[in-house]
């Protein structure tokens, strides 16, 4: 990768067309090499062949396609595969650094867990990605990367911001990322095809809402503010009860979903007195609620509920008109698994 020259991928059809003009090509190009990088995912720019040599050649003195493989996989033995990718990462343009990305195959659906940022400020109490600390943003580039460089993208029926980081703190270029994934330049996904979760963060949750029209998952896990605030720093930010009242401002009763993560931990929030106070904190919004079972991580003195407990909790959630189910868990023998991506070792 020749660190003089820019990337292609990551690139709006906006931006394109800048890049054209400046290199004195006809404008149409840049449709050209957005189809021929979003739809034909070509990794050399000789591989655009309805451009001209001549436009070709003056395109690779100064940019290149950008597509980086995963330098390491770890196979479950459920089928789940945990990719390590390099980036160029971060605010601070430092290199050597990497995010992992999960490729979980169901049947006829195949979704990938995509990454945004190398750690992650949230410092959530149950997430091992949160004890490896913050150490940049991903670019747009190094968030389509884990997509264009996947080697089962052309099987992908789905694509959850869930990974590493939190979108929010990301979400200039979160959005980018969404819009040429959404774009009819781009991937053209349908904006149903592609979810994005976050703890909330005020002002950035509204403009996410307001500027995309992919699915949002907001991370709960305790209706009760102090407990939260326990569980997640986050919340002192922003509520739960505040997110829920910005939320009921939006229609989810079409396409868009809005959905609620919520990890059970035994006798702590999986209790009927919760499951009361999640019905109450989410009447009047149209929206689901995913129980997770809670992965242990090192250092954290938290329980996970058992089957029967989490099977309540769904049990009254649905009978008071709440879609409930409860998520399987996949990748957990690779640490695939929800709340325990990390790549604080290999960053030393």
């Amino acid at each position: 990768m020749d660190s003089e020259k820019q990337m292609l991928i990551g690139k709006t059809l906006g931006e394109l067309k800048v890049v054209v003009g400046e290199l004195g090509m006809p404008s149409f190009t840049a449709t050209q090499i957005a189809k021929w990088l979003y739809q034909q995912h070509v990794v050399n720019i000789d591989d655009m062949t309805n451009i001209s040599k001549v436009n070709r050649e003056k395109l690779k003195a100064r940019y290149e396609i950008g597509a980086m493989p995963p330098i390491d996989c770890q196979r479950s033995k459920d089928g789940t595969i945990k990719y390590l990718f390099p980036v160029r990462a971060g605010e601070s343009g430092d290199s050597g650094l990497f995010v992992e990305t999960v490729f979980i195959p169901d049947g006829d659906r195949a979704t990938l867990c995509v990454s945004c940022q190398v750690g992650c400020k949230m410092n959530c109490l149950f997430c091992q990605t949160g004890k490896q600390g913050f150490e940049g943003n991903l670019t747009t580039a190094d968030i389509l990367n884990q997509i264009y460089a996947l080697p089962e993208c052309e099987l992908l029926t789905n694509i959850v911001f869930m990974g590493q980081g939190e979108p929010m703190d990301n979400l200039d270029n979160v959005l980018r990322a969404t819009e040429i994934l959404t774009a009819s330049y781009g991937w053209a996904w349908s904006p149903k095809r592609i979810t994005v979760s976050s703890v909330g963060i005020k002002n950035k949750l509204k403009r996410y809402l307001d500027d995309s029209e992919c699915h949002v998952a907001i991370s709960m896990h305790s209706p009760l503010p102090e407990q939260r605030q326990m569980l997640m720093p986050a919340e002192r930010q922003m509520s739960i009860t505040e997110i829920v009242e910005l939320l009921k401002q939006y229609d989810f009763t079409h396409q868009r979903r809005c959905s609620f993560e919520y990890i059970c931990f035994g006798g702590l929030n999986d209790g009927m007195m919760h499951a009361r106070m999640i019905v109450k904190l989410l009447q009047g919004l149209e929206c689901r609620v995913n129980l997770i079972r809670f992965h242990e991580i090192p250092d954290v003195d938290l329980p996970g509920s058992d089957e029967k407990r989490m099977e309540s909790l769904r049990d009254y959630l649905t009978a008071h008109g709440i879609f409930t189910t409860i998520r399987s868990s996949r990748g957990q023998d690779i640490f695939a698994a929800c709340g325990l991506l990390s790549t604080a070792r290999k960053n030393n």
